[in-house]
C-alpha cells in the first residue's frame, strides 16, 4: 500500500481547513473579539502541517490511488481534519479539554450536532461561525463521498447508485473531482436559498447564514442553548423543515433536474419513500399529541413536522422537549433515529433505500414460497437486484445493529449509568443525530457531563456511522493490510 498519496491528499485537505479558519477570525476581528487570535494560531499550525504533508509527499501529476488506499484515505482524512478542527475550541476561553474539542469537531464534521458547549447565547461570533462551517464542510464532504466514492467501493448496497457516480475501478479521484464541482454549486445554492428564507421570517443576517449552513447539511448545531426553541412563531419551523428536506434528497437528482427535467428530482423510489415516511410519522405524532394541547392547530402541525423531520434526517434541531409529548414519544423518536434520508444526501443513519431493498427482497422470497416454480426477482427502481447487492444491504443491517449494541454496552462500561442515556447516546452517535433521550443528553440537555471515555466512544461511533461502517471497520481486519 502506497501511503504517499494518502498523506498528500490529507495535507491538501488540512490546507483547505486552515484557510477556512480565517473566516471566523475575520468575524471576531470585525466584532472586536480577541478570539481572532485563537483562529489565527490554529490556522497557522494546521497550515504548517498541511503544506508540509502536501509538499513532502507530492508525486507529480497523474498519480493514482487504489480502492484499498481509498478506504484508508477516507477514514484517515476525516479523523485528521477533526483532530485539527478541534484546536480553536481548545485554544478559546471555553474551558474545554482536548477531548471536548475533538468531540465537538467530530460532531461538527460528521454533521451529528451533539455539543459539549454551554452558554452558546453569549459565545463569540467566530466560534458560532466555526461550528456552522464545520457542519457545512462535513455536509458537502459526505455528499461527494456518498456519490463518488462509496458506490465504487460497494459499501452497504451503495453500488446501486454506481451508474450515477462512478464505474468500479482503481482510480476514483478524477471523476470524484468532476462530481464535486456540480454538487458544490447545488449545495451553495441551497444554502443561500435557506438563508434568505430564515432572514425573511425574522432571523438576523448572521443567524440566518449560520443556521442555513447547518440546516442544508442536516447538522444541527444552533447558535443558542435552546436550539430553535429560541425563536417564536411557525415561520422558522416551516423554513427549517423545507431546508432539512432539501438536504435529505439525493443531490445527484438536483443535477438531473437542472440538466434534463425538474420532474426527475422526485422520480426515484427513495425520494418518494422518504417524503411519504415523513408525512406518515408526522400525522401519527400529531394525532397522538393534538387532543390535550391548547395551541393553535397550525402551530401543532409545524412543530410536530419540524421535530419529526429533524430527528429522522439526523439534523437534531429541537423546538420543544418532545419527551414531554407522552409515553409514545420516547420509542417513536428513538426509532426515527435509525431511519435517515436518501443515499447521496447529507443525511445519515440506515437510509430509506436499504429498507426498500429489504422489503423488495422479502416480498420476492414470499412470492417464491407461494409459487416455487415462479421467477420473481427482487426489484428496485424497476431493475432486478443482484444477490451481491441484497447481501451487502443485509450485511450492513447486521453490522449496524451490532455496532449499536457494542456502543451502548461500551458507554455503560465507561461510566454512563442511565440506561436510556447509553442506548439513545449510542443510537444518536452511530446515526449522527445529535440529541439523545433522557434528562442528560435529551433535547434540552447536552453531552458536557459525560465522562471523557464516553466522549471518545461516541466520537468513534460518529465517524463509523458517517462513513457507512464498512469504510472504518474494514481497517480493523488484518487481511486488509496484507499484500
Amino acid at each position: 500500500m502506497n501511503f504517499r498519496p494518502i498523506a498528500f491528499l490529507t495535507g491538501l485537505l488540512l490546507t483547505g481547513l486552515a484557510l477556512a479558519m480565517t473566516l471566523p477570525a475575520v468575524a471576531d476581528l470585525i466584532d472586536g473579539n480577541r478570539n481572532w487570535l485563537v483562529f489565527i494560531a490554529a490556522a497557522g499550525l494546521t497550515l504548517f502541517v498541511g503544506v508540509g504533508l502536501a509538499v513532502s509527499c507530492w508525486q507529480g501529476k497523474g498519480f493514482s490511488i487504489s480502492v484499498r488506499e481509498t478506504f484508508v484515505l477516507t477514514s484517515v482524512s476525516w479523523t485528521t481534519l477533526a483532530a485539527f478542527a478541534a484546536l480553536p475550541f481548545v485554544f478559546a476561553d471555553l474551558n474545554l479539554t482536548y477531548t471536548d474539542g475533538f468531540f465537538e469537531a467530530m460532531s461538527g464534521l460528521t454533521t451529528t450536532g451533539a455539543t459539549v458547549i454551554v452558554g452558546l447565547d453569549f459565545a463569540a461570533p467566530g466560534l458560532l461561525l466555526w461550528r456552522a462551517l464545520l457542519q457545512w464542510i462535513g455536509g458537502v464532504g459526505i455528499v461527494v463521498t456518498a456519490i463518488a466514492v462509496l458506490p465504487a467501493l460497494g459499501v452497504g448496497g451503495m453500488q446501486l447508485f454506481r451508474a450515477e457516480a462512478l464505474e468500479q475501478n482503481e482510480k476514483v479521484l478524477p471523476r470524484a473531482a468532476q462530481i464535486a464541482t456540480g454538487i458544490g454549486g447545488v449545495y451553495l445554492g441551497g444554502t443561500v436559498l435557506v438563508a434568505l428564507g430564515y432572514w425573511t421570517v425574522g432571523m438576523t443576517a448572521f443567524d440566518a447564514m449560520t443556521h442555513a449552513m447547518t440546516t442544508i447539511a442536516t447538522g444541527g448545531f444552533a447558535n443558542y442553548d435552546a436550539s430553535f426553541g429560541y425563536y417564536e412563531g411557525v415561520g422558522v419551523e416551516i423554513v427549517g423543515s423545507i431546508g432539512m428536506i432539501l438536504g435529505s434528497l439525493p443531490f445527484i437528482a438536483y443535477l438531473k433536474a437542472m440538466r434534463v427535467s425538474p420532474r426527475l428530482a422526485f422520480n426515484d423510489p427513495q425520494s418518494r419513500g422518504f417524503l411519504i415516511t415523513c408525512l406518515f410519522v408526522t400525522l401519527f405524532v400529531l394525532a397522538a399529541r393534538s387532543w390535550p394541547e391548547t395551541d393553535p392547530p397550525h402551530h401543532l402541525i409545524a412543530e410536530s413536522a419540524f421535530n419529526v423531520i429533524s430527528i429522522m434526517t439526523g439534523t437534531g434541531f429541537a423546538t420543544h422537549d418532545f419527551e414531554t409529548w407522552g409515553a409514545f414519544a420516547t420509542p417513536t423518536f428513538l426509532a426515527l433515529m435509525f431511519v435517515g434520508g436518501c443515499a447521496g444526501s447529507t443525511t445519515c443513519s440506515i437510509k430509506i433505500f436499504r429498507f426498500q431493498v429489504l422489503f423488495a427482497a422479502a416480498q420476492s422470497q414470499l412470492r417464491r414460497l407461494a409459487r416455487p416454480h415462479r421467477v420473481a426477482p427482487a426489484r428496485y427502481a424497476g431493475k432486478a437486484l443482484t444477490a451481491e447487492t441484497i447481501a451487502s444491504v443485509m450485511t450492513f443491517f447486521f453490522l449496524y445493529v451490532t455496532c449499536f449494541v457494542v456502543l451502548a454496552i461500551a458507554l455503560s462500561l465507561s461510566g454512563v449509568e442511565n440506561g436510556i442515556t447509553a442506548i439513545s447516546g449510542a443510537a444518536s452517535a452511530i446515526s449522527n443525530v445529535g440529541p439523545g433521550l433522557g434528562p442528560e443528553i435529551g433535547p434540552s440537555g447536552n453531552y458536557a457531563g459525560l465522562p471523557d471515555a464516553s466522549k471518545w466512544i461516541l466520537a468513534t461511533g460518529m465517524l463509523a456511522g458517517r462513513l457507512e461502517l464498512f469504510t472504518v471497520l474494514i481497517l480493523l481486519m488484518p487481511r486488509f493490510w496484507r499484500s
